[in-house]
């Protein structure tokens, strides 16, 4: 059973870090890429990074760039997404995903997800 446990949220002020964890099982996390997604009420989940198999990752946001880094730890069966000054903008659920293949372009798609950590910023 394929699962994800996204953990490191919290309740932060302007300008903290945080760094969120996604700890894979039941499948090898590393044959894959991997992403991180965020959500606010009312609003569609949006793409915020992503990461091949073993290297290569990808932004998609203009207003993370700079700020938020995604790796893996493939012997953990985890992905991390680093997010540094943050901002009250950044405030949302992140969820991490898995693409069907082990690159973030291409032909592929979006095929599993898990239930999110919360991340909140406010002063």
């Amino acid at each position: 059973q394929v699962q994800f446990a996204e953990s490191g949220g919290g309740l932060v002020q302007p300008g903290d870090s945080l760094q969120l964890s996604c700890k894979a099982s039941g499948f090898n996390l590393g044959s894959y890429a991997i992403g991180w997604f965020r959500q606010v009420p009312g609003k569609e989940r949006e793409a915020v990074s992503c990461i091949n198999w073993n290297t290569g990752s990808y932004n998609y946001l203009d207003s993370v760039e700079g700020r938020f880094t995604i790796s893996r730890d493939n012997a953990k069966n985890t992905v991390f997404l680093q997010m540094n000054s943050l901002k009250p903008e950044d405030t949302a659920v992140y969820y991490c995903g898995r693409r069907s293949g082990p690159f973030c372009t291409g032909a592929g798609e979006w095929i599993s997800w898990g239930q999110g950590t919360q991340v909140t910023v406010s002063s």
